[in-house]
Formats: structure tokens, C-alpha cells, sequence
């Protein structure tokens, strides 16, 4: 099921472009919100973003929360926290967290807005740029805070293409980013819970050997959760008969009776995807130091 790629290599034009106007524009605002999702915090960040951020006051956000495990997504806000970072759980696509990302706003731009008050200037907008890398939500968190449907969505990594304003019904304008990942994929398991969650074509790693490893991850970090939707024992001594049941259970089958691998690696992927599985998260902080962990 494994072609051994360790690394890959994948950065089309306009995300290089995307960078380049990340850095280009932060002059033009206040803050950023940079948002990851909250299954993969590690894999759904591009690292090249926090050297062009710099010391420009940042947010990150973590969405998704609802899918993700809580005790998890607490662990990652203390890791940022220690790092110096605030970062927020959201659930964008119900506006969860959306008044907590107002008010944090808010306080990092606290001596900013005070100076303006002092010149008579109350109303001065407070002016985001949204960061982040494709499918972690970003054009929706720009649609939960303008109160409207201002931004493309889409499940197609990529949807934006050029930097935009949009302003909102509040004090906030937003502008909204290309979404960007970077030039090389280290990590195998990156690659694989990026295309796991949706966050990445799956031509970047062939989808069964994606569902066949997300397997075992899961496998390993939530045995009850997988033994109660694909009603297999685990642990089990042999993953790929396992994962060879959980597809008969399922009843993905082709005739004379054979599995249907491909058919159940998209189904277990979708099940994970729309949180059927359970909440799940399949990163922790410490592969902030080892990736391939």
C-alpha cells in the first residue's frame, strides 16, 4: 500500500504568489488571524507564515473544534500560550467561538484603540488579514464575522485566488488570503492526515494508502471509537485484516464476495471528515518536535 515517498513535493504558482502578497499587505493591517485545523494543528500550519507574520499581532484559530477532540484541542492551546501565542477554539461554519475571537481581538489591540480614542477616532476599524492553509475554514470564518456570505467556500483546496477586502456589520475588515501550504511535506504522516482531513488533494498521496494509514492512527489513539463504528476487536495483531473487516462490516463488497478496499478507504475518510467516527484529533503537541511521531 506504500510507494515510500518520504517527502512531498507539490507548490503550484499561486501559492508562492500567495506568500509573496502575505507579505506584501501586512502592512496594511492590524492583526492576523491565521486559522489550522483543530484535528491536525501541527499539519494544517505552514511554518513559513509565522517568519512573515513576524511580530504582528496574531491570532490563531483553532477550527473545526466541534470534530475535535476538547482534551486535545486544550493541550494546543497551552502549547501556543507558552510559545507566546494566543490561539482560540472556533467552530466557524456555526459562528461558535466567534465573540471570543472578537473580544481576544479586542485585548491585542488594546493600546492601539486607546490611542485612537484618545483622538476622537471610537469607531476606527480594527483591520484583520485571514490566513491559513485550504480547507481549514477560512472563507467561512470571514462569512461568520461579516454576518454574510461574502467569501467563496468550497471544499476544493484553493478556492481563493487574489487578496480582498470585505467589510463586516461590526468593526472588523477582513482581508481574505489565497490559501497557501508549503513547498515540501516533510513528514509522510503529514501528508497523510492532510489528505486524511480534506485539507489536500488526495492526488498528493494515493487515497487508500491515506485511509490505510489514517486506519492505523486512529487504530492506535482511539481503539474504542473505532471498534464501535466499524464493530471490529481491537487492538488487533495484524492491520490489514483489519482493515479488511471493517470493510466487510461495512458492507463494502464486490462481487464473489471480495472487499471493495478502495470504496471503504473513501468511506473511512468521510466518516472521519464528517465526525462520525467521533471527536477525534490526530495530532499532539510534542510533533511540534517530531514530526514523524
Amino acid at each position: 500500500m506504500s510507494d515510500n515517498r518520504s517527502n512531498i513535493n507539490w507548490f503550484p504558482g499561486h501559492m508562492r504568489k500567495a506568500l509573496n502578497q502575505t507579505a506584501e499587505n501586512l502592512k496594511l493591517v492590524d492583526i492576523v488571524f491565521e486559522t489550522v485545523d483543530a484535528r491536525i494543528p501541527f499539519s494544517s500550519r505552514n511554518p513559513e507564515l509565522n517568519q512573515i507574520i513576524g511580530n504582528k499581532p496574531h491570532i490563531i484559530l483553532l477550527n473545526k473544534a466541534d470534530l475535535a477532540d476538547p482534551d486535545k484541542t486544550n493541550e494546543w492551546v497551552q502549547h501556543y500560550r507558552k510559545q507566546g501565542l494566543r490561539a482560540i477554539p472556533i467552530q466557524a461554519n456555526r459562528k461558535g467561538g466567534i465573540d471570543n475571537l472578537k473580544k481576544a481581538a479586542e485585548e491585542e489591540l488594546s493600546d492601539l484603540l486607546e490611542k485612537a480614542a484618545s483622538k476622537g477616532r471610537t469607531g476606527r476599524p480594527i483591520r484583520a488579514m485571514v490566513v491559513g492553509v485550504p480547507n481549514t475554514g477560512k472563507s467561512t470564518l470571514i462569512n461568520a464575522l461579516a454576518g454574510k456570505k461574502s467569501a467563496v467556500t468550497g471544499d476544493r483546496p484553493g478556492v481563493t485566488r487574489a487578496p480582498k477586502w470585505i467589510k463586516t456589520d461590526s468593526r472588523f475588515e477582513l482581508m481574505d488570503m489565497p490559501g497557501v501550504l508549503w513547498p515540501k511535506i516533510q513528514s509522510k504522516r503529514s501528508g497523510i492526515v492532510l489528505v486524511a482531513t480534506g485539507a489536500v488533494k488526495e492526488e498528493v498521496i494515493d487515497v487508500l494508502e491515506a485511509s490505510y494509514e489514517t486506519m492505523k492512527i486512529l487504530n492506535s489513539l482511539y481503539p474504542e471509537l473505532m471498534s464501535e463504528r466499524y464493530k471490529v476487536e481491537l487492538p488487533a495483531s495484524d492491520d490489514y485484516e483489519t482493515f479488511q473487516e471493517m470493510a466487510r462490516k461495512r458492507g463494502c463488497l464486490m462481487s464473489g464476495g471480495r472487499i471493495d478496499e478502495d470504496r471503504f478507504a473513501r468511506l473511512l475518510l468521510d466518516d472521519l471528515q464528517s465526525g462520525r467516527i467521533g471527536r477525534i484529533t490526530l495530532e499532539v503537541p510534542v510533533l511540534k518536535e517530531n514530526t514523524d511521531g
